[in-house]
This record gives C-alpha cells, structure tokens and sequence, in this order.
C-alpha cells in the first residue's frame, strides 16, 4: 500500500486531510495567530469568503482563545512612512502599491478588541521572519499554532512554513482565510496547506479547544 506521505494531493479532502483526523488542541501548548485582518487587506476583492465572514470566524477564534486561556497573537504587516523597509527585489508580478491611507495597518476593530498576548509587526509575508514571534511563543512553551487570515496563498501560507520549519505542528483555519481569488485559496488549501498543516474549519478548532 502507497504510503500517505506520497498520496496525490487531489486524492484527499482540503477539510480533515491525512491520517490524524480528530483534531485535538492543549490550550497551554496552542496559540492563536491572526495574520494582517486590516483595513487594507480588508478592502481588496477577498474570495471565496468575504471580509465579513473572515473578521467573525477570526473573532470567533480568538475569544475561544481568550476563554480557554490560550495564546493569542495578533500580527499586521506594516511599513515605514518612507517606504525603505520594504523589500524591493525586481520580479515579474511586483504587488501593486499605491498611496495607503493612514490606517491602512490598523487592525478590523473587532480584531483589535481581542486580548493579545503577542502584538508583532510585519514588513513582509511571513510572521516568524525578522520578528520575536517564534520567541515569544517559545518562552510560553507553545508547540502548536492555529493561522488564519489574509491572504491565504501569501502571508497565511508562508507564516505555516516557517512555523512548520521551526518545528510547530500547524493547523490552518480555512474559513478564518481568505484571498484575492477562489483558485489562489483554493490551490493553497488543497495541493500546499496538507503538506505543511492540518486544515479545518473554525467550528472544528472551537470544538478541539473546548474538549480539553
């Protein structure tokens, strides 16, 4: 018999994909990672869920976070007036930039109203990158990350591979996610996300946080 490890990735469900379909969350080993649920990201054509449904199954989250005692991390990506601490290597899709309003980085308020024991600033795609993050969660003994938010192909992915690299397991909360197009959620969360998480939906990580 094939080993799971080699299986086609069109041959699993996006949801419960892999062997370990039962999820289980300690919350003194878990945290909460929201990536860049921001005025500016909010405001960009998101599909296949909008930025309404994003902001609630994300609030969600975190305040089952927050009541289970767990670690909540709050991160937006955000840049200096000049611009000189954005990357600016020459490639053939450079991401559109034009005047940001001034609360462009600013957190969906219904974000920001959660408690958060880690608040990081990002200048690029990924969370762990250039930030305390991975040592603000290691000082609290996390093992395992939950990650949604926007975009799911860009920042969401890339903060999975780094935590996956330093060694967390990582759960992707689908519908917390979103993008700027169904075929880029949908690429990430079927042929990239199984190799490197375990991906569910919000009801199912509550559901795993509140069984322990």
């Amino acid at each position: 018999m094939p080993s799971m490890l080699w299986a086609p990735a069109d041959a699993a469900p996006a949801i419960g994909y892999g062997l370990a379909v039962t999820l289980s969350l300690n919350p003194r080993t878990t945290a909460l990672i929201l990536i860049d649920i921001q005025k500016g990201t909010l405001a960009m054509p998101l599909s296949p869920h909008g930025a309404g449904t994003v902001i609630a199954n994300a609030a969600r989250l975190g305040r089952a976070f927050n009541e289970a005692g767990a670690t909540v991390a709050l991160v937006h990506v955000a840049f200096s007036a000049d611009g000189r601490d954005r990357l600016s290597q020459p490639v053939d899709a450079p991401m559109p930039i034009g005047n940001m309003p001034a609360d462009w980085s600013d957190l969906a308020p219904e974000i920001a109203s959660l408690s958060a024991d880690v608040a990081i600033a990002k200048r690029h795609w990924g969370a762990f990158h250039g930030t305390e993050l991975d040592l603000q969660l290691r000082r609290r003994a996390i093992d395992t990350v939950v990650i949604g938010g926007i975009a799911t192909n860009f920042g969401v992915e890339q903060t999975a591979r780094e935590a996956r690299q330093l060694n967390y397991a990582v759960v992707i909360a689908e519908d917390a996610s979103s993008s700027i197009g169904d075929d880029l959620h949908r690429f990430s969360i079927e042929k990239i996300m199984p190799r490197l998480a375990r991906v569910r939906s919000t009801d199912e990580i509550v559901a795993a946080l509140r069984a322990q």
